[in-house]
């Protein structure tokens, strides 16, 4: 009988753990998994204590009952280091705890990331007296849906939880972690302000860091409608995504599960020497906080004051954007609850709010709070512009995208939406509209080229790029054309768009590109068109 399946963090099958089975304290049992991690077992019925162990993994015990409804999906973490923050992000004063896994006596260091990495220090060094004591355990479960819930087990003491306090200036912090074993790790922080202090209010994209998390085996991508029964034993063999059959994204959206904030995040790992004019490397690093992080660098090049807060934070007020001038985003802020979308709409729309879209793919996808941990994406894009088979086939999509789906076009707020026209191209945008402001001391033309400098290395070859958004019939009247992307294939690139709302509302700058803040460091038109707008926006 087969009672259960032995993965690791990634969900991948663990083979020749061994394993013991305990009863009345005596070893009644023992045996090692499988290749695809199963552990078998004859044992009659009873309470058992069975342990787990593997070399560069954290052994444990479990309770169990036998025999079992179904497998229990047993899990291991393996000895590398990593950890989160949590909460992710706090408000200056609060506490916010570092959870981490290491297998060596670990130093601590707070940096908060602008144009340069700005130490605050040795926070402390993360040891316990007994052997491997900071060695975590993963609970055998989905821990995509209910957390790692690190420092849970054996933290009797509350003082044992290590815990920092949010530092007083606003930002993105970024803890970072150096073992004895020689490993490094750093994990992002957003810290808003206790007050705001600045005319700038920036907006961290977490719901989109955590949607393209893996860490677990699932993200909004990879297993979205829920773990498989069986860990993966090879992701090109086993996996929808990758064999062709993957229907994900085209069922109701109660059929996906939720998925939790309490993770580690590999995409968001920020080399320690690395700079912030230095390329993006890796995949996913580009559209999340590392390329979050080249927007701040610029800002405080150019001289401007900001406050940083996250998702959640406008979700539930703590941003009150009736306190800011002008509110950014960063380059992929694909995820959106429907309470922060209706809050910088109404601002915009009836209280003179100024609104920078900076990004692409943006407000696509509608996502349901569930708790303070864990968040529902109602992903299914059925009859969507973003649906990938009514793209194919050429068919009229119904809706704009899938929060359109769920709520309304966002293209009412910011213009444009995203199409997979060019979708994995980048190129430089062409001028249309020179005449216009935002090309003051530019010096373009229209036909002339900008935006070709970047440090997006996933798709380099300039500011419009990656995944790229056009005006829809939903745009309605007011947004003017300024430039459009040269990518490749017909009205395939970015389009950037102005609207001045009449009566008491703000204006929109929107660009429709993943790849634009790549360019703000090293383009020099790129740079002063963004100046333009937002020194006009803080007037």
């Amino acid at each position: 009988m087969i009672i259960g399946y032995v993965s690791d963090e990634h969900y991948l099958a663990l083979a020749d753990v061994s394993v013991e089975f305990m009863k009345d304290e005596k070893l009644v049992g023992h045996t090692k998994s499988f290749m695809s991690g199963a552990v078998e077992s004859d044992l009659p019925p009873g309470n058992y204590r069975m342990t787990f162990g593997k070399p560069g993994y954290g052994s444990k015990h479990v309770e169990i009952t036998l025999p079992v409804k179904e497998p229990i999906k047993f899990r291991l973490l393996s000895d590398k280091l990593i950890g989160y923050m949590w909460p992710k992000w706090s408000v200056s004063g609060e506490k916010s705890t570092i959870r981490i896994n290491s297998a060596a006596s670990c130093r601590v260091e707070l940096f908060r990331y602008g144009l340069k990495k700005q130490s605050h220090g040795v926070v402390t060094w993360l040891d316990e007296h007994g052997p491997r004591a900071m060695i975590q355990m993963l609970p055998d479960d989905d821990i995509s849906q209910i957390g790692v819930q690190f420092s849970r087990v054996g933290f009797p003491n509350p003082l044992m939880i290590w815990r920092l306090t949010a530092p007083e200036e606003s930002g993105l912090y970024y803890i970072h972690l150096e073992n004895e074993a020689g490993e490094f790790w750093s994990m992002p922080w957003v810290v808003a302000p206790k007050k705001p202090k600045a005319k700038i209010a920036v907006l961290a994209a977490t719901n989109n860091w955590n949607a393209y998390n893996n860490f677990g085996g699932r993200s909004n991508y990879i297993n979205d409608e829920g773990l498989p029964a069986r860990p993966t034993i090879n992701s090109r063999q086993d996996l929808s995504r990758y064999l062709g059959t993957a229907t994900s994204q085209m069922h109701p959206n109660d059929s996906y599960p939720p998925i939790s904030f309490e993770r580690p995040e590999y995409g968001n790992v920020v080399a320690k020497d690395e700079k912030v004019t230095d390329p993006m490397g890796g995949r996913l690093a580009s559209t999340l906080a590392p390329g979050m992080w080249r927007l701040l660098g610029w800002l405080e090049r150019e001289g401007y004051e900001y406050d940083v807060y996250s998702d959640a934070q406008l979700r539930d007020g703590t941003l009150d954007l009736d306190s800011y001038k002008v509110l950014l985003t960063e380059m992929h802020p694909e995820y959106w609850y429907r309470e922060e979308y209706e809050r910088v709409r109404d601002w915009v729309f009836e209280r003179d709010g100024r609104f920078m879209y900076l990004g692409g793919n943006g407000l696509d996808c509608e996502v349901e709070y569930v708790d303070d941990s864990t968040v529902r994406y109602l992903t299914d894009h059925t009859d969507a512009g973003t649906d990938m088979g009514v793209w194919l086939e050429g068919k009229e999509a119904k809706f704009d995208n899938r929060f359109h789906k769920t709520y309304e076009s966002p293209a009412k707020l910011v213009g444009v939406i995203f199409t997979h026209v060019g979708e994995g191209t980048a190129a430089p945008y062409e001028c249309r509209n020179s005449d216009h402001w935002i090309f003051n001391g530019t010096g373009l033309k229209n036909g002339d080229k900008f935006g070709e400098k970047s440090l997006h290395e996933r798709v380099p070859g300039g500011a419009s790029g990656h995944e790229t958004d056009k005006r829809t019939p939903n745009t309605g009247e007011g947004f003017i054309s300024l430039a459009m992307g040269c990518n490749p294939g017909e009205d395939s690139g970015a389009e950037m768009v102005y609207k001045d709302f009449p009566g008491k509302g703000g204006q929109v700058f929107s660009t429709g590109s993943i790849t634009y803040i790549s360019c703000l460091l090293v383009d020099e038109s790129i740079s002063r068109i963004t100046k333009n707008v937002l020194n006009k926006f803080l007037q």
